[in-house]
């Protein structure tokens, strides 16, 4: 993400079909451009926060990484259960 900028309030419009423009400088420190997802997160006293989706799932992937030990492959243990269950349906 960009630089973090000096203003943090803007007045924004809500448009005829419901749509928000964000300013080209707060799409920038965000590194959003077009068709890019945003999680809107709407708190209990009304204020909204808007984040990225890629930086939401960063932050997911991170909350998991060490429930994995190092150098097993989860992809790896699923192909291999996923014979398995062939070969034994193959049987019956």
């Amino acid at each position: 993400m960009g630089q973090v900028l000096e203003k943090t309030h803007y007045v924004l419009q809500v448009g005829s079909k419901g749509r928000v423009v964000l300013p080209a400088e707060v799409r920038a420190v965000l590194g959003v451009g077009e068709g890019e997802r945003l999680l809107l997160t709407l708190e209990s006293d009304g204020t909204v926060s808007l984040k990225p989706m890629r930086k939401v799932v960063e932050e997911v992937y991170g909350l998991y990484k060490d429930l994995v030990p190092p150098g097993v492959s989860l992809v790896e243990e699923l192909i291999r259960e996923r014979r398995e269950e062939a070969r034994r349906e193959e049987l019956e």
